[in-house]
Parts: C-alpha cells; sequence; structure tokens
C-alpha cells in the first residue's frame, strides 16, 4: 500500500527537510558572519544621500513644470522613487535590529532607532516581536507574523459559524472576483503594516487577547510581547516615534502641509506596501509547508521561506531582503552584502529544499499568492502529521485542481543530481548580476559601496 504523501497547492509531492543548523553553519565562509561597521555606516550615509538629492530636485525643479499632467507624472515619480529609498532604509534599521549592522549593539540600537522612527517604527518594540518570528517562522502555534488560519478558522472568520456549503462557495467566488481582491490588495497594502503594529494583524491569537495588549506601542506589563525588564525600551521607541510626528507637524507649519505629505507621507505610504509584499511574499508561496508545535524545528521553519527577484531594486535599493530570504531565516546575523555569498553555500545543503521562484514577476506571484493561498491543512491521509499546505476552497493554484503526484523512487538520484547542478547554476547566474550590479555602482564613482 502507497505511503500517503504530503502534496503542495501545486499538487506536488512535499517531503520533509533532515539537514542540520551544524550543516548550515559548516558550509559558509566564517568571512561571510562578520559585519563591516564601515561598510554598513556607508549605506546609511549613501540611502540618506539618495533620500536628499531626491528632496533637492523634487523642490528645486518640479514645480516650475509647466503643465499640469507632467508635473502629476514628476511627483508620482518622486513618490516611487523615494518609497525605495524610505525601504531601503527601513531594511538597513532591520539589519541593526538582527545584530547583523555592526558588532556594536550600541551602534545597532542607536541606528536602527533613528532610522526606524524616521519612519514611524518603533524599533525595539519590532526587533523583540520581529526576533519571536524568527524564532518560530513556520509554526503555526508560535510564528508571529503572517500566520495563516486552518480551513475551519478561516471559515468561521469569513461566514460565521454556521456557513452552509452554498454560501461557502459563493464567498469564494465573490472573493475571487477582480475587483473585491483589488480592494483587499490596496487596504492591505497601504495599511497592513501599521495593522500589525498597532492591532497585531495577521498575528498569533495569543489567547484571544486584544486592545492595547496586541499592540506593538504598549509597554504595561500585560503585554503579550514584551517582558517586565524590557518594557523601558518599549517606552524609548514610542519616544521615538512621537518625536519624528512632533518633527512632522512642525515641518508642515513651516513648510506647508501639502510639502509634508508629498515628500514623507507618500513615500512612506510605498514603504508600507513594500514591507507588506515582500514579507508576504517570503511566506506565503504553492509549495510553502507550516507546521504543528509537534513537527516544527528550527531548520524547517527557517526554510519555510522562499527567495524571489526584482533585479536592481532589491540587489541595489533593497539590500538584496528578498533574493536572499532563505539565508536570512536561516543565519539572521548574516551582514546582507554577505548574504549573497553565503547563499551560495547554503542551497549546496539544502539541495531540492531549497525553495526560489526568480521566474515569476514579482507582482504576478503577489496577485496570484494572495487569491490562491487561502488557509492551510493537511493533506488527505496525513492527518495528525502536523505539515499543513496552503490550500483554498477550490484547490486551485492557476486554474489546475491538486493532483497527487507519485514520486518516482528509481529517478530518485538522479532527479537529486539535477536539482543540485540547477541550484547552483542559478546561484551563479543571480550572483553574476549582483557582483554586475555591484560594478556598476563602483563605475558610477560610488566609492562608499567599495569592501570595507
Amino acid at each position: 500500500m502507497e505511503k500517503p504523501q504530503h502534496i503542495d497547492l501545486n499538487g506536488d509531492p512535499f517531503e520533509l527537510s533532515s539537514f542540520t543548523m551544524k550543516e548550515i553553519y559548516d558550509a559558509i565562509p566564517p568571512h561571510c558572519f562578520k559585519p563591516s561597521t564601515i561598510r554598513s555606516v556607508a549605506y546609511v550615509i549613501r540611502d540618506y544621500f539618495y533620500l536628499s538629492v531626491l528632496v533637492y530636485l523634487a523642490v528645486t525643479y518640479i514645480p516650475i513644470i509647466p503643465y499640469t499632467p507632467l508635473r502629476f507624472l514628476a511627483w508620482s515619480a518622486y513618490t516611487v522613487l523615494q518609497g525605495f529609498v524610505f525601504t531601503g532604509i527601513w531594511i538597513l534599521a532591520h539589519e541593526c535590529g538582527h545584530g547583523a549592522f555592526s558588532k556594536s549593539k550600541n551602534l545597532n540600537w542607536t541606528l536602527g532607532l533613528i532610522m526606524h522612527s524616521f519612519l514611524l517604527v518603533p524599533f525595539h518594540s519590532w526587533r523583540l516581536s520581529h526576533a519571536q518570528h524568527h524564532k518560530a517562522t513556520g509554526n503555526i502555534e508560535r510564528d508571529t507574523a503572517f500566520v495563516p488560519k486552518l480551513r475551519d478558522e478561516w471559515i468561521k472568520e469569513k461566514l460565521g459559524t454556521k456557513a452552509s456549503e452554498n454560501l461557502i462557495e459563493l464567498a469564494e467566488l465573490a472573493e475571487d472576483s477582480p475587483i473585491s481582491a483589488l480592494w483587499h490588495d490596496i487596504v492591505h497594502q497601504l495599511f497592513g503594516w501599521p495593522g500589525y503594529l498597532l492591532f497585531n494583524l495577521t498575528g498569533q491569537k495569543y489567547g484571544g487577547a486584544k486592545g492595547l495588549r496586541i499592540s506593538h506601542f504598549y509597554f504595561g506589563k500585560d503585554s503579550v510581547f514584551y517582558k517586565e525588564n524590557e518594557l523601558g525600551l518599549i517606552i524609548l521607541s514610542d519616544i521615538g516615534v512621537a518625536i519624528m510626528i512632533a518633527a512632522l507637524v512642525i515641518a508642515g507649519q513651516l513648510f506647508g502641509s501639502w510639502n509634508v505629505i508629498i515628500l514623507w507621507f507618500v513615500p512612506w505610504l510605498w514603504v508600507n506596501n513594500w514591507i507588506v509584499a515582500i514579507t508576504f511574499l517570503q511566506h506565503t508561496d504553492a509549495t510553502m509547508p507550516h507546521y504543528s508545535n509537534s513537527t516544527w524545528n528550527f531548520a524547517r521553519g527557517a526554510t519555510a521561506t522562499i527567495d524571489r527577484d526584482l533585479g536592481f531594486i532589491d540587489t541595489h535599493l533593497f539590500h538584496d531582503i528578498i533574493g536572499t530570504h532563505v539565508c536570512h531565516h536561516l543565519v539572521s546575523t548574516i551582514p546582507f552584502y554577505h548574504a549573497g555569498e553565503a547563499s551560495v553555500h547554503i542551497r549546496r545543503v539544502m539541495g531540492k529544499h531549497y525553495k526560489s521562484d526568480t521566474k515569476t514577476p514579482f507582482w504576478t506571484a503577489f496577485w496570484r499568492n494572495q487569491r490562491s493561498c487561502k488557509f492551510v491543512e493537511e493533506s488527505k491521509g496525513c492527518e495528525g502529521s502536523g505539515v499543513y499546505m496552503f490550500r483554498n476552497l477550490q484547490n486551485t493554484p492557476n486554474g489546475q485542481a491538486i493532483s497527487k503526484k507519485p514520486i518516482d523512487r528509481g529517478s530518485e538520484k538522479s532527479e537529486k543530481k539535477e536539482e543540485l547542478k540547477s541550484v547552483i547554476s542559478s546561484s551563479i547566474n543571480i550572483e553574476t548580476r549582483r557582483r554586475l550590479s555591484q560594478s556598476a555602482q563602483l563605475r558610477a564613482n560610488l566609492p562608499i559601496l567599495a569592501e570595507a
């Protein structure tokens, strides 16, 4: 009798990984673990230089454009580009939160607090809850971000406890309509990130806790996130955000509210969009597993994520956070400028368990996964295994119903060899593009990008 298999949303078999974290650490060259303070600070200087140049060009030249439609296009272009830069600054603060920015904790915490406060993020509050996410990635009982619901939970939330099959089917059709999906995505992208910080949207339920207790800004002893000895850091983070809000109010009075809105607020909305989209796609895919606490271990959870490709925007402006996220979850203290090299070695250990989708355009993957990855459940015949795969009510990833694909044991070895060749080839191509990108930067006389 054939043994039941875990089947992903594409209908492909999924196998549990067995490699160890020791194998991962042993495969990574020692220098990849070492941050360079000079190089890290140089990236901060570079990004704030970009920010300043964009502001200068916008306020100097856009107002003198004679035609209103062209001015509108110019301001739109400014907000998009500045949104890229703001997001890069957010990511550098993220490096500080992981201790990957510098060996100095004081420098990490100081610059992280400044950069995240600039974007209204409570640095230490986020840093502490984000650490919990890394410690329990892919664990549906303990993970803290983009925690998928089980099928019954999803139906109950959407339709109530007495939903009939007809009502469920109708709701699925309505939710899959382009207008409904687009509206959901717009709200999700613009306000999902503040919603997570304020109301713990997409996070754990924490026993049904509500109100201030689930806010990242709350510093009471009954907070679901923080220990009593951490509350001082939460207050400090709140002060940082409050100072930035005060600075924005003063800037509005001095320079006009419109200028603050167009120069800072709209790019900030773009940051919200990018942070939600990036994080969602890092942890949501038709091939992505989630685990119960009994089946989960750190290595399995850390690889319940996927690398994607956003070209120059990622490798230059987003500091490679999209293309090296698997590496980041395995060893979050590796500086982003070493993550590409470390990823090449990690993939050789992971083999077929390494997940990457560099062919599907970023926003195509986003639209597809938003509509298809609704909830998780165990595969048929694998009930009680503690392995959950994404599903929807129709179980269709791209219009194709899930079908069980048996594993051909006889060709397994040759498949592994081909997969390893593919992984290495892909790694070389991505790494070549990454180096070319940095070479182009150096040719543009940006010495701050050189090795320190």
